[in-house]
């Protein structure tokens, strides 16, 4: 009888632990009962984009606006290494040229940031474009490795291969900030990838040129340059097919002079009323109304 009663234990065991899987999945594992192995995260709607800011300047669609990107923000702090970065020096300038536009009257204003944020190189442009914008300048401060190594500020434009090698090296800084840990985290479309081989943005190229050589007419003998002619590279924060577009490397954070020029109230009023003049200069050669009020 024992031996019959041992064989049964063994085949019944397997059984019963089966049955007790079965039950505690029963009872644990459904939703309401025990744990609840279910977890909702909120997505972000596809195709969602980010919103809009504020248009500031005369209540009059027909006026112009021009759209000012203070580079790098929030998680991004751009270059330098001490007390000031660059993502505090460029929203700095950027407010101080809005507030000369206002103050000169006859240009709406709208800046893709006003605060310490972070925003997608990709979003900055489509930001001035969803706006309707008719210029974008895109504000900047350069640095080197050797402290005080170079000085003076460069405009550059967009185009497919870098006018020199340090206009490459600087547009492959600034582009890095949509990478992480090596891996783009937003690829560009087929339609920015044929920008910069489509000959038809000759007529946006060819303004973006122009207000670049009017930022270098009208701050001759104001503002230091490092390059006394428009440069190009390949900055993905300019590549708006029918925006034309300039990218302002305001100076070096490292060299002293060119910090203790910009980061002084009569540094920063001078970069906006060079910047404000060559904006209403293109305006008036585009017959945009730029009449005060």
């Amino acid at each position: 009888m024992r031996r019959i009663i041992l064989i049964l234990a063994i085949f019944l065991m397997p059984l019963g632990v089966f049955a007790a899987m079965v039950a505690a999945d029963r009872i644990f594992g459904a939703p309401g009962r025990g744990y609840d192995y279910v977890v909702t995260v909120d997505l972000p709607d596809e195709g969602s984009q980010i919103g809009l800011p504020k248009i500031e300047g005369p209540m009059d669609a027909s006026r112009p606006l021009v759209v000012i990107d203070a580079g790098h923000g929030g998680k991004d702090p751009g270059a330098g290494t001490g007390r000031l970065k660059e993502k505090d020096l460029t929203l700095a300038l950027a407010l101080a040229l809005r507030d000369e536009l206002l103050r000169g009257g006859g240009v709406r204003v709208a800046l893709t940031r006003s605060d310490d944020r972070y925003i997608l190189l990709p979003d900055r442009s489509s930001i001035a474009r969803r706006l309707g914008a008719d210029l974008f300048i895109s504000i900047h401060a350069d640095s080197t490795e050797a402290a005080n190594g170079a000085s003076g500020a460069t405009v550059y434009t967009l185009s497919a291969k870098g006018s020199n090698e340090a206009a490459n090296r600087i547009a492959a800084r600034e582009n890095s900030v949509d990478v992480v840990n090596g891996i783009r985290i937003v690829d560009q479309s087929d339609a920015v990838s044929a920008i910069l081989v489509d000959l038809s943005q000759r007529e946006t190229q060819a303004k973006s040129e122009e207000f670049g050589s009017l930022i270098l007419r009208e701050g001759k003998g104001r503002l230091p340059f490092r390059e006394t002619t428009p440069q190009s590279a390949a900055f993905a924060v300019l590549k708006s097919p029918d925006l034309p577009s300039v990218l302002f490397e305001s100076g070096y954070i490292n060299n002293d002079a060119d910090i203790e020029r910009l980061n002084s109230p009569a540094g920063k009023q001078t970069f906006a009323g060079v910047l404000a003049a060559a904006i209403r200069a293109f305006f008036a050669r585009h017959s945009l109304a730029t009449a005060s009020g």
